[in-house]
């Protein structure tokens, strides 16, 4: 496991203590890396009240205004969520999500993500996650804090640092990188205007392909190698649809 390449992103926060307490978290846990995505009050004097001696994760925190320009580099996207959904996703606990994000730290860049305190992540921010990591609670309380719920996941991460805990896995040896998530988007873009373009999906009834495409595509997860043949399918056959419409006039 390479924590360097593990960033803990948070939502659209609400409270500037939550944020101090998450820095706490990870460098109890040996995390640096915080990603803020707009946050309602950062900086702010609670925040750095809370994170107590981790002010230097505060400091290196970086500020961006979207999800995308908090993950867009990222291959291995793991978002939190409490819910249920229409389509089920890919959804594992903290310790079997913690293994697959050891693994993929080791050559990619990965992206824990955490909504807001109220409501956590919405559906099109869990869209773009290859996998949902659920913290099972008790049904008597299940509220977790933000800190809380970031110290569990680091917690997991950190008792893969001992050798005896590493994961070992054939992707190790994998021959080309994972597709980023800014990629991936693009894929979808360019996905989504070939099926309308040999009429397989309806703009005014799209039902949940692209929802369920998603999800077959974050599942599989993608090389660069793999988008770019695909890509290159997308296009070929986008010509030839234009070639038959041109033929008919």
């Amino acid at each position: 496991m390479n924590p360097e390449n593990i960033r803990i992103v948070l939502v659209n926060t609400t409270h500037p203590g939550n944020i101090g307490g998450v820095a706490r978290a990870m460098k109890n846990m040996g995390l640096q890396r915080l990603y803020l995505v707009a946050p309602r009050d950062y900086p702010n004097e609670q925040a750095v009240w809370r994170a107590a001696s981790a002010n230097d994760v505060l400091d290196s925190a970086v500020v961006v205004p979207t999800l995308n320009d908090a993950i867009g580099d990222c291959q291995f996207v793991v978002g939190t969520s409490a819910r249920e959904r229409r389509i089920p996703w890919p959804l594992m606990d903290a310790r079997q999500c913690a293994e697959r994000m050891a693994l993929a730290s080791g050559r990619e860049q990965v992206a824990v993500l955490f909504g807001r305190e109220d409501r956590g992540l919405t559906n099109d921010e869990l869209k773009v996650c290859n996998l949902h990591l659920n913290i099972p609670t008790s049904e008597d309380y299940s509220s977790l804090n933000l800190a809380m719920a970031v110290q569990i996941v680091a917690y997991e991460l950190r008792m893969l640092t001992s050798p005896a805990g590493q994961p070992s896995s054939a992707v190790d040896e994998w021959d080309a990188p994972f597709a980023s998530r800014e990629n991936m988007e693009r894929f979808y873009t360019h996905l989504e205007e070939a099926l309308v373009d040999i009429e397989f999906l309806d703009p005014a009834a799209p039902r949940q392909l692209m929802s369920r495409l998603r999800r077959l595509y974050s599942r599989v997860r993608l090389d660069e190698m793999e988008l770019n043949i695909l890509r290159g399918i997308l296009t070929e056959t986008q010509k030839w649809v234009r070639r038959g419409r041109d033929s008919e006039r």
